[in-house]
């Protein structure tokens, strides 16, 4: 698992959800989607719009489902899988 990633992902989770810094001292292992009350259908979309703007990538709708959301580390695992298939 990329440092650099969950790091980006760990503040981008602070940020869009209002954490005040709490996302900081998740691991990878932390339980999101369903254990973390900020994090609702509302929210997912919102963390989407900021994946795809800090990475520079898209995010297909066919690729988005609840999985992704289950810990920090399927987040970063989806932003490393979808940031390895783009063009350039």
């Amino acid at each position: 698992m990329s440092e650099q990633i969950l790091k980006e992902v760990l503040s981008l989770l602070d940020e869009v959800l209002s954490l005040d810094g709490r996302a900081l001292a998740f691991a990878a292992d932390t339980p999101l989607l369903g254990d973390l009350p900020e994090l609702d259908s509302m929210a997912v979309i919102a963390v989407i719009q900021e994946i795809e703007a800090r990475f520079g990538i898209e995010v297909p709708d066919d690729e988005v489902d609840g999985n992704s959301f289950a810990t920090v580390g399927t987040v970063v695992e989806f932003v490393t899988r979808l940031s390895a298939r783009q063009p350039g």
